[in-house]
Parts: C-alpha cells; sequence; structure tokens
C-alpha cells in the first residue's frame, strides 16, 4: 500500500482524477479525512479548484468516511442523466441530475459531519475566528448568513466553517472544516463584486434551493483549519433590503432553545448536549443582527472583534 501526502493543487488535474477514479484519494478537512470515489471528470475539476490549499493522501490506513458520486445502477440512467452519492456503500438520498454532481459531493460531506460525527455538538451555523475568538452565526435559509460569512472570511475573519458548527463537549472550543462555502442565488454576485479575487467551483441550476456554487476557502484558513477557536459571540444576522445596520442583545433562553433545536446531535448526546449547549451559551455574548449592505456589517464585526476596520475605501 502506498501513502503520500501533499496539497491538492500540487496534483495535476488528471492525476487526481485518476486517483478518484481508482478510489485511492483522501481529502483532509479539519481533523477529518474523507476517501472519495468518483469517475466523474467534473467531479474532479471541482475538488482541483475548491481543494487546491486543502492537503490530500493516497490509499490512507483510515478514513472517517468512504463516500462516492457515481452513476445510478437502475435503468434510469439510460435516458436520464443522474448522480447518486453513496457513503460506506449506503445511498441515503435519492439521485440527482448528473450535473449536480460536485455540489452533490458538498452536500454529502455536509451530511456525513452531521449524521456521524458526535464527538462534537454539531450546530447548523457559519463560524468564523478573529485573535483567538470565535463567532457563530445561527440562521434560516435567505437570513444572509452564507452571504456575511464569505465576506467576513475575506476581511480578516478566519473560517471555521460555513454550515457545521462543531463544538468540544469538553472544552467548548470550535474546531474547524475550512470547506467552500455554499452560495445561491443573488449572493453569488454579491461576493463576485464584493470580492473580485476570489475563486469558484461550477454553477449549478435548477437546483431545489435555485442557482448554487461554492466558493475557495481563503489559504490561511486551511493553512490553520487544525487550530480550535474559543467562542465569544452568537450573532443572529438577517438581511433585509435597505435596512441600517442594528445590533441588539438577544436573550440567552431564546438562544439556548434555538440552538437546542437546530442541532443535529442535540438529542443523541442527551445530557451532554443539553450541558454543552448551556455552557455554549452562557460563555458567549448573544445578538440578533440586521443588516442590508456589507460595508456596515463589516464595521460592525470590526467593532465587536475589537480588531482594526477591514473595511476597503
Amino acid at each position: 500500500m502506498s501513502f503520500s501526502q501533499g496539497r491538492v493543487g500540487d496534483l495535476p488535474l488528471a492525476e487526481l482524477a485518476k486517483l478518484l477514479s481508482e478510489g485511492r484519494f483522501a481529502l483532509q478537512t479539519g481533523s477529518l479525512l474523507s476517501n472519495i470515489s468518483s469517475r466523474f471528470a467534473d467531479v474532479a475539476r471541482s475538488i482541483h479548484v475548491l481543494y487546491a490549499n486543502h492537503p490530500y493522501r493516497v490509499e490512507p490506513d483510515f478514513a472517517d468516511f468512504h463516500v462516492a458520486v457515481g452513476q445510478p445502477r437502475n435503468l434510469r440512467r439510460w435516458f436520464k442523466r443522474q448522480a447518486e452519492f453513496s457513503i460506506d456503500g449506503e445511498r441515503p438520498f435519492e439521485p440527482l441530475p448528473r450535473d449536480q454532481a460536485p455540489a452533490f459531493l458538498e452536500w454529502g460531506l455536509n451530511w456525513a459531519v452531521a449524521a456521524t460525527c458526535h464527538q462534537w455538538l454539531t450546530i447548523h451555523a457559519a463560524s468564523l475566528e478573529r485573535n483567538g475568538s470565535a463567532v457563530i452565526l445561527p440562521a434560516p435559509p435567505g437570513s444572509g448568513k452564507s452571504t456575511l460569512c464569505a465576506a467576513l472570511a475575506h476581511r480578516g475573519w478566519r473560517l471555521l466553517s460555513d454550515e457545521l458548527t462543531l463544538i468540544d463537549p469538553r472544552t467548548t472550543s470550535a474546531h474547524a472544516l475550512a470547506r467552500p462555502i455554499n452560495l445561491k442565488n443573488a449572493s453569488i454576485d454579491v461576493i463576485r463584486q464584493f470580492e473580485p479575487g476570489t475563486v469558484w467551483g461550477p454553477e449549478t441550476y435548477d437546483t431545489a434551493k435555485g442557482r448554487v456554487t461554492h466558493l475557495r476557502p481563503p489559504p490561511d484558513s486551511v493553512a490553520r483549519m487544525e487550530e480550535p477557536a474559543a467562542p465569544r459571540w452568537i450573532v443572529f444576522p438577517r438581511y433585509a433590503a435597505g435596512a441600517e445596520p442594528m445590533l441588539t442583545p438577544r436573550g440567552k433562553a431564546r438562544t439556548f432553545i434555538h440552538f437546542a433545536q437546530n442541532s443535529f446531535n442535540y438529542s443523541p448526546m442527551g445530557c451532554a448536549g443539553f450541558q454543552i449547549t448551556g455552557e455554549l451559551v452562557s460563555r458567549c455574548d448573544c445578538y440578533d443582527f440586521v443588516y442590508s449592505r456589507l460595508d456596515d456589517a463589516l464595521e460592525v464585526f470590526d467593532w465587536l472583534s475589537g480588531a482594526p476596520s477591514q473595511v476597503r475605501p
């Protein structure tokens, strides 16, 4: 059995595609290692672009997940091209249209973490770090959470995760995945204009969420993805057209209830889930935040963290 490690971007695309087709490629995100198999060329290209700064391994002795994106084994493949996601040979989802295969891998990896990684309390929220302290951004779809997360990640904040905040029950520290940021519809154009130098994966249309794509995480976020951070703030963002920025204190009881309802494994963790959620909320300052302009939001978060402003003139 061979073993090697390097950066994904240092691999020629053809070599990456070969490793994926042979099921020998493993990708490191945070402390997790995912063995990925796929014969789809667009999946290989997407990984090559979005994970260029991430470490990879060839034929590791152990991987946290063994996942695959491939063609379904049914008669429909002959008249309607599809893609399916599998983990450890099981298929937790119905097939999707073939052009959604790269996005399907990202969604499937999110599901794998949320469904199986009970060493952490897993909260449906974004999280970022600055000067050793982390902010957690829980919010429902359409709130502008991912847009704000992408902007902060390119203005002085280290991306921990866009979708899954991982809390260590022993320390309440937040652990990073540093995976691509999922953006959809108008948010894509907002961030393209806000940060023209960003690198993007393929765009997918006509999904259940509309037009979607993924944004490559900043290199520093990937380089430091094994560094935990201490949660300091919990901020519930909400985009409202034309609104002036407003940060208002939020009750800790309301915040606790939200986390209990929006943690993927709060109930399976039992008493430990209750205790870690209570400790996390008690340690953090909790706010609601309404905004309409990213520059205004950045100034508020600069003030919150006590760091010099990252707003560009």
